[in-house]
């Protein structure tokens, strides 16, 4: 049986965005509150870049728990990674 390694790539990161960003600006705490407001501006810089399906493609594939990815919040990225983990499945299938 062959052993196939997955590999993730991460150098969209060099052109991302948010390179140049605060980093807590995504990763707020909460969902509540300040952290409203955080969630949109860090979403206003996502929605402005090149590689956002990178991002997020990144973010389902090593299944970050936290932060902005992708324009997406944590909430939304956990709704997002149950359809494509599904998805992933039925092709495997």
């Amino acid at each position: 049986m062959a052993t196939v390694a997955l590999t993730i790539t991460t150098e969209w990161r060099d052109v991302a965005a948010c390179r140049d960003s605060e980093p807590s600006l995504f990763f707020p705490i909460g969902s509540t509150g300040p952290a409203v407001d955080q969630i949109a501006a860090a979403k206003q810089i996502c929605s402005l870049c090149s590689v956002q399906e990178e991002c997020l493609q990144y973010a389902l594939e090593s299944n970050q728990e936290s932060g902005v990815w992708g324009g997406y919040a944590e909430d939304e990225r956990r709704r997002l990674r149950k359809r494509w983990l599904a998805e992933r499945r039925r092709r495997a299938g």
